[in-house]
């Protein structure tokens, strides 16, 4: 059965039969998986030995996620009954209505046993501290993760080098260097690594750093983010002169038009959609921890903001399944997203304890601080399963009420741990001691991350974006690319009998339905892709969610071909102004190298999702 038709019970009420040797037995429909989702397992994270061959079912590696993650609660009571934890964890990972980030579904239960998927570290101004920096993001691309760094302590380029007499290279030839190590590793065979590269907007090499990307093929494995100050944005407002400080010194080195610099960094991400943005000072204002350390960095998709040495597990719920149908209409089963929200809690904090860790000193900052992502996915297909187009203010209303649920159910979730297992050990360095008092077991709990190959597996829209088109091709793992269609608006078809080869071959061409004829307009106005929303409405939606949001919220705004320089420019403006963590703008067509891409008769309609994951 096609996965938007699919309901299940609360999942905490699925029972599993009991026996055997690894004490589960599954019939042969326990997991239902598409073709691609099948495919993505096999190439990326089913055991295999020494030949090259699988030697794991995708039943067997959820029973060793759900062994591996629940043998935690032992730690905390040696009485607990952990065939039932175990249970629950395996029932909540195959009926695909949680995943967790990729690293955990591939290493828990086996050597690495290295299971998050963010990690930041620190750049220091000095030839030690940057090729330590290379060493340990090299050990953590091949451990399944992604690196974010801060370049903006490096001195500027031609600055003086006492030691040497000579003169300092710059942040960007550093960068280089981080690119080809983590080229060499991708070349290992193992995992693709990513990162993220951030530099101050008052760095004074932070021009050379906004057209750092602006050839395609250039730091292939780096995204790029602006690091934008609240001063910043005022001297834009106010068409100010701005400084330009060099780190090491403190000095004014340059004094330059906020606006002229502004501009800058609009065309560039007009041109190719690089750099992003990322707000400073809107982050550190809800850093959890700033007696600890400041936020300089985030993870290479830009959601996960974290100190220096600190990593973070992220997890996503599929929202496509948090549905039921009452009087032949789907609505939100509340109690069955509240269940759900409970135990992945419970399993994302257990990742934290058993997982192994690259560094002692990630170790100690991330037990510490305990951090956790959990976040969504399959809003796309929740909208159209209520009948909400997505460029909607209806939209923007029930994004309101559902985000306000979740977050509230995420907190209580962390606030039972707490009474259960006690806060994080930095808590009363924490802002929660210094105001509120809420006593929370994980310093932060919610991200949305762009879950790309978890949306896959669970077979739902990613993250929170709009359906890219209702049949495209994605071009990761196999060169051909994996073509999907939408699979209600197929049942839908059939049902109100407009189904033919020739409509999925017309939307197969567009991608779109919304200039095909034989498409009602009832229909049209729910299957809304990417570019049959404006810009405005994507920041709308990103910064309704953000309102509920601990840490970030990936989302790529998307634009036509056609779009003007001034179109970016206000979309930056209305992000900061709307309280965003930070914005990645793309504009149609701007890239030849695509992840997803729509077949047409003569050309390929290439948008851009996002240009690295890890």
């Amino acid at each position: 059965m096609d996965r938007v038709h699919r309901i299940h019970s609360p999942v905490l009420l699925v029972p599993l039969r009991l026996c055997g040797r690894q004490g589960y037995t599954m019939g042969e429909n326990a997991i239902s998986l598409s073709p691609n989702a099948r495919l993505v397992l096999e190439k990326r994270y089913l055991k295999k030995d020494t030949s090259g061959s699988t030697i794991e079912s995708p039943e067997d590696m959820f029973l060793r996620i759900a062994e591996n993650v629940a043998s935690a609660d032992l730690i905390y009571n040696e009485k607990t009954n952990i065939a039932s934890i175990e249970e629950q964890f395996y029932t909540l990972l195959t009926s695909l209505q949680f995943m967790p980030n990729s690293p955990a579904l591939m290493n828990a239960g086996r050597d690495l046993q290295q299971l998050f998927a963010c990690f930041v570290l620190p750049v220091e101004d000095s030839i030690e501290s940057i090729f330590d920096a290379v060493k340990q993001a090299a050990l953590i691309h091949k451990s399944g993760g992604g690196t974010g760094f801060s370049f903006s302590r490096i001195r500027p380029r031609n600055d003086g080098v006492s030691t040497s007499g000579g003169c300092a290279s710059g942040p960007i030839s550093f960068m280089k260097v981080f690119n080809e190590a983590t080229e060499a590793i991708n070349q290992g065979g193992f995992r693709r690594g990513a990162n993220m590269a951030v530099l101050r907007v008052d760095h004074p090499d932070i021009i050379d750093f906004i057209q750092s990307k602006r050839f395609e093929g250039v730091l292939t494995n780096f995204n790029i983010s602006i690091g934008i100050t609240n001063a910043f944005m005022h001297a834009v407002e106010k068409n100010q002169d701005f400084s330009l400080i060099n780190p090491r010194t403190k000095a004014v080195v340059k004094v330059i038009n906020a606006n002229g610099l502004f501009e800058q960094i609009v065309h560039s991400a007009w041109e190719n959609g690089e750099p992003g943005i990322l707000f400073l000072d809107i982050i550190n204002a809800a850093n959890p921890t700033p007696l600890i350390g400041e936020i300089e960095g985030t993870n290479p998709c830009g959601e996960q903001p974290l100190l220096p040495f600190e990593a973070c597990v992220l997890g996503s719920i599929n929202l496509s399944k948090m549905v039921k149908l009452e009087n032949g209409k789907y609505e939100i089963d509340w109690g069955n997203l509240e269940s759900v929200i409970h135990l992945a809690v419970h399993f994302l904090d257990n990742v934290i304890d058993v997982s192994k860790y690259p560094l002692p000193q990630i170790e100690c900052l991330t037990k510490g601080n305990r951090k956790i992502g959990l976040g969504i996915m399959g809003f796309a297909d929740l909208l159209i399963k209520m009948g909400i187009p997505y460029n909607s203010e209806e939209a923007i209303q029930f994004t309101d009420k559902l985000m306000y649920f979740f977050s509230q159910k995420t907190n209580e979730a962390s606030i039972k741990l707490a009474t259960e297992r006690g806060v994080f050990p930095n808590y009363y360095k924490s802002i929660y001691a210094q105001k509120d008092g809420l006593k929370f077991r994980n310093a932060t709990r919610t991200t949305i991350a762009p879950t790309g190959t978890i949306s896959i597996i669970a077979n739902c829209s990613s993250g929170i974006e709009p359906l890219f088109a209702i049949a495209y091709k994605r071009h990761v793992l196999v060169e051909d690319g994996l073509p999907e269609i939408h699979p209600y608006f197929v049942e839908i078809a059939k049902k109100r009998g407009f189904y033919s080869e020739r409509l999925i071959e017309d939307v197969s061409k567009e991608g779109s339905v919304q200039n095909i004829k034989s498409v009602p307009e009832d229909v049209k106005r729910i299957f809304i892709t990417a570019r049959d929303v404006p810009p405005e409405q994507h920041v709308k939606i990103q910064a309704t969610c953000q309102k509920y949001i601990d840490s970030g919220v990936s989302k790529t705004i998307n634009f036509t071909k056609e779009a003007a320089v001034d179109d970016v420019r206000k979309v930056f403006l209305l992000a900061y102004k709307s309280g965003c963590k930070g914005i990645t703008v793309y504009r149609d067509k701007s890239r030849m190298s695509q992840v997803l891409s729509i077949e047409c008769t003569c050309t390929k309609q290439l948008v851009n999702k996002e240009s690295v994951t890890p």
